[in-house]
């Protein structure tokens, strides 16, 4: 397993170790002792499964009280994965990571708490799979703007297909201090 840090301290981008043959593949998507081993040392206690068709735009989601760190990777598909720093007093606040996650280049990413995260679908339709260190709670979830000017992110699509929920989100500049750095 290879581990290389993404441009914001804290995001990592995870590649598992591909043993690949004429019959296909196998890799271990998640070994507790190997990721403990490389400094990702948290409880997983929920894993989630989405499927959206090209150009969804799902987030930017994070929780509070007290937050969610999440492994995402992609099993069906391409997305472009997005993770903002909403810890307030850190140098990267405000700061945008993005990394493209697929069922081909099998790469990974881990969130932790204090980021805000969102996805947009590349291929015809993408499954996503992630890991969560707690529980879903609607009453902690929290929303920004995907096209916040504040923010800036260069999302690789220009009409995305939001839920209802994520087109009401706030602008950036109206989030909590949840998260202090």
């Amino acid at each position: 397993m290879k581990i290389t840090p993404a441009q914001i301290p804290g995001v990592l981008i995870v590649e598992p170790k591909v043993f690949q043959d004429s019959r296909g593949f196998f890799f271990e998507s998640y070994n507790q002792k190997l990721y403990h081993q490389h400094g990702i040392t948290v409880n997983f206690i929920q894993d989630n499964h989405s499927k959206s068709v090209k150009n969804t735009l799902r987030g930017l989601h994070y929780q509070i009280n007290p937050g969610q760190d999440k492994l995402v990777r992609v099993v069906v598909g391409e997305v472009f994965d997005v993770a903002v720093d909403i810890r307030f007093g850190s140098p990267t606040f405000g700061k945008w990571v993005g990394i493209y996650l697929s069922a081909e280049n099998k790469k990974q990413a881990f969130i932790p708490k204090g980021f805000a995260h969102g996805f947009c679908v590349r291929s015809k339709y993408a499954e996503f799979e992630y890991k969560c260190s707690e529980l879903y709670a609607p009453h902690n979830e929290r929303g920004i703007l995907w096209n916040d000017p504040d923010l800036g992110i260069d999302w690789p699509v220009n009409d995305p297909i939001l839920s209802e929920k994520d087109s009401k989100n706030i602008p950036f500049r109206q989030i909590g201090h949840d998260f202090i750095f």
